[in-house]
């Protein structure tokens, strides 16, 4: 199983991103999804999860700024990233996993049992 996510960079305060994340070796048709992030000297962050009916959870820190998004049929996930802060520089990960949920109450998408490696997001005047 291979994730790997792209779209990272440099983008000032209030800038958008989008970031995207291509699945190999495994169907995300009937699983949750998710990403989450880390910076440099800080623990791992959950960010949002989407589950396989569309439905997402996103992390309070996030809320109302970005939104995930999911594509079965090309077996890809995606994040936008609008209005971003200096606090969002990180690196964000992609995950998935064959039986973890995504609920408000289980936002740990850190824990899935797939990720790849992360793609750099800095947010900087």
């Amino acid at each position: 199983v291979q994730l790997q996510a792209s779209g990272g960079g440099l983008v000032q305060p209030g800038g958008s991103l989008r970031l995207s994340c291509v699945v190999s070796g495994f169907s995300l048709d009937w699983h949750a999804a998710g990403w989450f992030r880390q910076a440099p000297g800080k623990e791992r962050e959950a960010v949002s999860c989407i589950n396989e009916d569309g439905s997402s959870h996103y992390a309070d820190s996030v809320k109302g700024r970005f939104t995930i998004s999911r594509d079965n049929g090309k077996n890809m996930l995606y994040l936008q990233m609008n209005s971003l802060e200096p606090e969002d520089t990180a690196d964000y990960y992609c995950a998935t996993d064959p039986s973890a949920p995504c609920s408000s109450y289980y936002l740990r998408p850190y824990e899935y049992d797939y990720h790849g490696q992360g793609t750099l997001v800095t947010v900087s005047s």
